[in-house]
């Protein structure tokens, strides 16, 4: 699969007008357009409140998102239940929830998408998700091995309820995980291990993986990029290449596997840091290229490094003011095309 320099996004914009953020996600990324999350339109739009709906013991109220069954073993029960029927609709997310998923979809309704190769959508990864919320006890929920899974099946189920929903323009999907929290793998600070992170995933990406998309993994630190590409079931991995070159490509030797069996990886090669100037496209694609000579002296093959290779922002645009936003999507795209051309 040849998707040398095709752009996309990471999800969130920082835009609270949902039709010009569509209209500005196919301006700038026409290839590999994305639905956008709008975390300053309204706190629902947030990174975690956003995919929080119908999953046991979650309520969004005045105050925030929160966790507070009312009977922790029902609620838990009847969410069981509509996983084991494969109530796929049980999962939606709500226009209140995602104004930009329904833009995007009213938009490819109507639009020319023949230049579409795929498009993108996006949930926020279990570890992410259930390390920013606290159980009744004040623990995060990520302790609770009980509470941790059911999260990480509705999660995968509001992965699979978009792949649904957007297969009906004929495109094929891709689906992000975003999973900062990976970061944290190895740290004595946390419970969760290399073995956690490949088997929660595996089993989180089944149901995907009978519907056809291909499953991302989008992480903007520093992680042990190994267990994603040994996970066997990860077809992209995007990472911070603007900051992060020279930690991933220590992992050359799992790279040569994982580009043979077909794996992907998205450079997120232009920074997002709101106080930093612009990069020209020239030097971002100077960075990729230098990466590359890289990875192919240490026996990576050339060709399907860059066969392989898409192009993100580093990490989501949400907390940008929007003119800087709207810069850097037009950067993004500039870099691609020269991508494409001089690779």
């Amino acid at each position: 699969m040849n998707v040398k320099g095709l752009a996309t996004g990471i999800g969130s914009l920082p835009l609270v007008d949902a039709g010009e953020a569509v209209k500005l996600v196919f301006r700038c990324v026409p290839h590999i357009p994305f639905w956008p999350q709008l975390p300053k339109l309204n706190a629902r739009e947030g990174m975690v409140a956003q995919f929080s709906e119908n999953l046991p013991g979650l309520k969004m109220d005045p105050g925030g998102l929160r966790f507070a069954p009312e009977d922790r073993e029902k609620e838990l029960e009847e969410f069981y239940e509509k996983l084991i029927f494969r109530d796929v609709d049980y999962f939606e997310i709500s226009r209140d929830f995602a104004s930009g998923l329904y833009a995007f979809d009213e938009y490819l309704e109507r639009a020319d998408l023949s230049a579409v190769k795929f498009l993108k959508c996006q949930v926020t990864g279990p570890f992410s998700f259930s390390s920013a919320i606290n159980n009744a006890e004040g623990k995060v929920i990520l302790h609770d091995k009980v509470l941790m899974q059911a999260m990480a099946k509705g999660l995968g189920m509001k992965a699979l309820w978009q792949v649904e929903r957007f297969k009906r323009f004929g495109k094929k999907i891709i689906m992000f995980f975003d999973e900062p929290y990976l970061a944290c793998v190895g740290s004595a600070y946390t419970p969760v291990d290399r073995n956690d992170v490949i088997e929660v995933f595996r089993e989180l990406v089944e149901p995907l993986k009978g519907s056809g998309c291909l499953v991302g993994v989008h992480c903007c630190g520093n992680t042990d990029w190994s267990m994603l590409m040994e996970a066997g079931c990860i077809d992209i991995i995007n990472f911070d290449a603007f900051e992060f070159r020279e930690r991933f490509v220590l992992y050359a030797e799992n790279l040569k596997d994982f580009l043979k069996k077909g794996g992907i990886v998205c450079w997120g090669i232009v920074p997002t840091q709101p106080d930093s100037e612009l990069v020209p496209e020239q030097e971002l694609a100077r960075r990729i290229g230098e990466g590359v000579d890289i990875l192919s002296a240490k026996g990576v093959d050339r060709g399907l490094i860059c066969e392989r290779m898409m192009i993100s922002p580093a990490c989501g645009l949400g907390t940008l003011g929007e003119a800087r936003a709207r810069d850097t999507l037009e950067l993004l795209g500039r870099t691609a095309a020269l991508i494409e051309k001089a690779f």
